[in-house]
């Protein structure tokens, strides 16, 4: 099994900063990639930015250029730096990682963005 914790959440302001982690522990070999997706009330939960094992990056289109997801192996811990937030960023984040054809998720981190 594999545990994520995430943390970093809170209430900014619009065009402010945070920086979600997602700390991993348990069986975290061969995890292949991490990823954060969120979910708005009223709406499906979405991708927000992943990375692999190999650090190739991918970034939904609402958030390139604002958001940077890194991954700290020695830490086995992934951020994600949220720069210029908006209010449509306001959501429960969540950790995600994949290992071979399992998928684990954490328990979510609510962020809010006041206009």
């Amino acid at each position: 099994q594999v545990r994520l914790v995430e943390s970093g959440g809170g209430l900014v302001q619009a065009g402010g900063s945070l920086r979600l982690s997602c700390a991993a522990s348990g069986f975290i070999s061969n995890i292949n990639k991490m990823a954060w997706y969120r979910q708005a009330p009223g709406k499906q939960r979405e991708l927000v930015a992943g990375i692999t094992s190999g650090g190739t990056t991918n970034y939904s289109d609402s958030v390139k250029g604002r958001f940077t997801i890194s991954w700290d192996n020695a830490e086995n811990t992934v951020y994600l730096q949220m720069n210029s937030l908006k209010f449509e960023d306001t959501a429960v984040y969540y950790c995600n990682a994949n290992k071979l054809r399992n998928a684990y998720w954490g328990q979510g981190t609510q962020v809010t963005v006041s206009s």
